[in-house]
């Protein structure tokens, strides 16, 4: 009788897309079962159980590491996760760890201090059991090959058995069970996918909702002037849509001031040189960003005289910057907003201004 194993096949995701098809591909012409984490969607508890349930019909374990730690689930990754859960099942694990000079484009390799960190402890973890190291994909394909041939002879697996090699019909009857059941998983996870989209489409919508139904009333000292000028009430929406990029990497309340100039009405005069705009309405705007969880203070380090306060986008920042440009891309000409005095005025496009 020939036995097929189901192997389960874990890795970070985006950057291991070609690796992850020709290891998937060496398991099918050695005429096995591969399972892989693609079939589900990581961060949703009944997808977990899921996982899980693969996991334990699994008769091998390969894990693929390079750059990237991935996404996490509090302290763990995704992947990390699914490994400790392998090895708490007693599953046959086989590490394959990127070799320290193989070649590797920067962008698909983390940069972030805590999550290198947290790589090295995870590529330690892997070193402890059966491990190879490989330079490239091709290598990565034979080294698999030959790793899990050695494991078959070695340590063979329950693996699975075709029905016509069976007596009994409940043999049959068992198999058709299982087929309607991984149909209906499939399903299942078909529907958590859209479920989860739409949630998480509503509640960015929500939050641009408040920015735009939310109101600051924004005034200007110009060089020279007696007091403050121009004073205009201005969406949350339109401001945030301006201070975003910034954020991304952090942003001062000083240089705020000078990218909030952008909104003068009189464009000939030129504004003082400190504070053209109050301070306590910029206090009041990264207030509101806060509450709306978009904002954080910026952890990264300044000269201990440097007084000025910095912010950084968090991570529902980021989305909802991105659910505002995915928007804008899809239809731009409805970028309009109405003004207090009820007319229609074109919305900024992230357009900078250059610093005195």
């Amino acid at each position: 009788m020939k036995i097929k194993y189901q192997i389960f096949v874990s890795s970070t995701f985006e950057d291991l897309v070609e690796e992850r098809e020709l290891v998937i591909k060496a398991i099918l012409e050695m005429g096995h079962i591969p399972v892989g984490m693609e079939m589900f969607s990581a961060g949703d508890e009944e997808q977990w159980k899921l996982i899980q349930r693969q996991i334990d019909d699994c008769d091998y374990y390969v894990v693929i590491c390079a750059h990237r730690y991935g996404s996490q689930d509090g302290d763990l990754s995704y992947t990390e996760k699914e490994y400790d859960y392998a090895f708490s099942k007693g599953i046959p694990t086989l590490g394959f760890v990127i070799g320290d000079k193989a070649e590797w484009p920067v962008n698909k390799s983390d940069t972030d201090t805590q999550k290198k960190t947290s790589l090295d402890l995870f590529k330690n973890k892997i070193k402890k059991k059966l491990i190879s190291y490989w330079q490239n994909k091709e290598d990565l394909y034979g080294k698999v090959s030959i790793a899990l041939m050695k494991q078959f002879t070695t340590n063979p697996g329950v693996g699975w058995i075709k029905s016509n090699e069976l007596a009994g019909p409940e043999v049959l009857i068992e198999l058709t069970r299982l087929s309607k059941e991984n149909s209906n998983f499939r399903e299942e996870i078909k529907q958590l996918k859209f479920k989860i989209e739409a949630e998480e489409t509503s509640k960015y919508d929500k939050l641009i909702a408040s920015l735009r139904n939310h109101e600051i009333n924004l005034s200007f000292y110009y060089k020279n002037g007696s007091d403050w000028e121009d004073s205009e009430k201005l969406s949350l929406y339109r401001i945030f849509k301006l201070l975003a990029p910034e954020c991304m990497s952090e942003l001062s309340s000083v240089d705020t001031a000078m990218y909030l100039s952008y909104f003068k009405t009189q464009k000939e005069r030129e504004l003082r040189a400190t504070f053209p705009v109050p301070r306590n309405t910029i206090k009041q705007i990264f207030a509101d960003f806060v509450v709306l969880n978009l904002v954080k203070p910026s952890l990264k380090k300044h000269s201990v005289k440097d007084e000025n306060e910095y912010w950084t986008l968090t991570e529902e920042g980021i989305m909802v910057y991105k659910e505002i440009r995915r928007q804008i891309i899809d239809n731009p000409k409805s970028e309009t907003e109405t003004n207090s005095d009820g007319n229609d005025k074109k919305e900024i496009t992230n357009e900078k201004t250059s610093k005195k």
